[in-house]
């Protein structure tokens, strides 16, 4: 795998010049104090190892997952708001096979104020707690003169109530989430809802970094509007069942600031599960668990008249997460593995085309192990593969015909029909207040849809997507 060698060295080097001085700034303009700021942490009173891993949002410790299970009502109301912003740099390896790396690589090697979120989450009754996410990203839309404009929506969302009962055989936990995004209720970030953790700016200069990179999912994708149960017994088995919709009506805040042609709308009520076994054992805790989801999937959000006019998904998954949890140490050892089968709808503009595949399997597979040291110094290895069925409908590459010209294939072209992409990312961060992170995460390729070379059919190689992210990321 080629490491990422940039052309202009300096110029990479005053950028990341300015991402450190934005750092400073911040970090100066921050007080002081080592208390807990964002709103988890003022209800719990709890400095942010308690719940994160190494301090390392989102990934959850023991505590964590039962702070979320309990429906996020442990300790004192207190003020409900927190918020978070992400500033940027995206550097790809290679941008000159492009006809116009402008568009193809927007914001390439440029700093960047990339995403900010404002949440509202806490107690709200000795049961009832939140998390809602509302998300502006700034490169939301673009005008044909090169103009990027923000737009603000509805990310996450998990609304729960929730009881215990204790004695001295049982320990029960169960509740009720009316939520946005199946799995998005999991205390596990193995889950496909939060094993992508950092934040993922909008311009083509970031299409292939970690966060863009194969993770498993669901096909029903997120800004829905479900209903689950739960039940945690004993801190050993974790089961739910849940079913999904469309955001319609009363649930139609669970997708608000999407136009209704970027929804999701679903046919009839769709299901998912989960169930997981969970040990802990001094600083030790280890989780293995399967999930899936049943989906039907309207081609065209905006004519939902016709039933055939689906996509039908059926999403299997399997996974595991070890922790060790003892200070001054903290490691995280994550497996995920998800096979995904779509088929095509029988009529309408999401039909298979005469000579392709009437349906296709994916399989993904993701691991990540991570290691922080006093919550301050961190490091992590992630290995990602796809894999899945070959088909004439992926193939973007046409010599001598229609789209035959070098940009038709560029940079996320396919020749093979092959969906098969490898690689893996390095990461280094800091966290030198619990408020904030600094990062550098460097993706590497070594196959992309379908070959190491040459993958698009005008030249361009798995290792040319090569790329480098650095990010700073303040939670307050």
């Amino acid at each position: 795998m080629n490491i990422l060698q940039p052309k202009d060295g300096s110029a990479l080097t005053r950028r990341l010049h300015s991402l450190l001085a934005t750092t400073a700034l911040v970090f100066a303009l921050l007080p002081g104090s080592a208390q807990a700021v964002p709103a988890f942490n003022r209800q719990t009173g709890q400095n942010c190892v308690a719940c994160h891993a190494g301090g390392q949002f989102p990934e959850l410790t023991p505590y964590g997952r039962l702070f979320k299970l309990t429906g996020y009502t442990i300790g004192e109301r207190s003020i409900p708001i927190s918020a978070m912003a992400v500033a940027s740099l995206s550097k790809v390896a290679n941008t000159s096979k492009s006809d116009d790396p402008g568009a193809d690589f927007q914001k390439n090697n440029s700093l960047i104020f990339a995403t900010a979120s404002l949440f509202l989450a806490g107690k709200v009754t000795d049961n009832i707690g939140a998390f809602a996410q509302i998300t502006y990203d700034p490169y939301a839309t673009q005008t044909p003169d090169g103009s990027f404009h923000g737009h603000s929506n509805a990310d996450n969302i998990d609304i729960r109530y929730a009881d215990r009962f204790i004695t001295d055989k049982r320990d029960l936990i169960f509740g009720f989430s009316a939520n946005n995004n199946p799995s998005i209720t999991d205390p596990w970030n193995t889950a496909a809802a939060w094993m992508q953790y950092v934040p993922v700016p909008s311009p083509t200069s970031s299409r292939f970094i970690d966060g863009n990179a194969p993770y498993p999912g669901y096909g029903a994708g997120g800004n829905l509007a479900g209903l689950s149960g739960y039940m945690f017994w004993n801190q050993t088995i974790y089961a739910e069942l849940a079913g999904y919709g469309t955001s319609r009506g009363v649930s139609s805040f669970m997708s608000a600031g999407v136009a209704d042609a970027d929804k999701t709308k679903l046919r009839g009520v769709n299901p998912y599960w989960r169930l997981a076994y969970n040990r802990e054992w001094g600083a030790h805790s280890l989780m293995v668990g399967t999930s899936g989801m049943v989906s039907r999937v309207y081609d065209d959000p905006l004519d939902t008249s016709d039933p055939a006019t689906t996509h039908r998904f059926r999403d299997l998954g399997l996974d595991a997460q070890y922790q060790y949890l003892l200070d001054p140490h903290a490691v995280t050892a994550q497996l995920a593995y998800m096979n995904n089968q779509v088929r095509y709808s029988e009529t309408g503009i999401g039909a298979a085309p005469p000579g392709t595949n009437l349906s296709d399997t994916n399989r993904v597979l993701r691991g990540k192990l991570t290691y922080v040291y006093e919550a301050r110094y961190g490091g992590g290895l992630g290995l990602f593969n796809l894999s899945g069925t070959n088909n004439p409908v992926y193939v973007t590459y046409n010599p001598g015909g229609e789209g035959s010209t070098p940009s038709a294939g560029q940079p996320a072209g396919n020749r093979t029909g092959s969906p098969s992409t490898r690689g893996m990312t390095l990461e280094a961060f800091w966290t030198p207040i619990q408020y904030l992170r600094v990062g550098a995460q460097f993706t590497g390729y070594n196959r992309f849809n379908g070959a190491s070379k040459n993958y698009d059919g005008y030249g361009r190689n798995a290792s040319d997507n090569n790329s480098l992210f650095l990010y700073t990321w303040l939670a307050y």
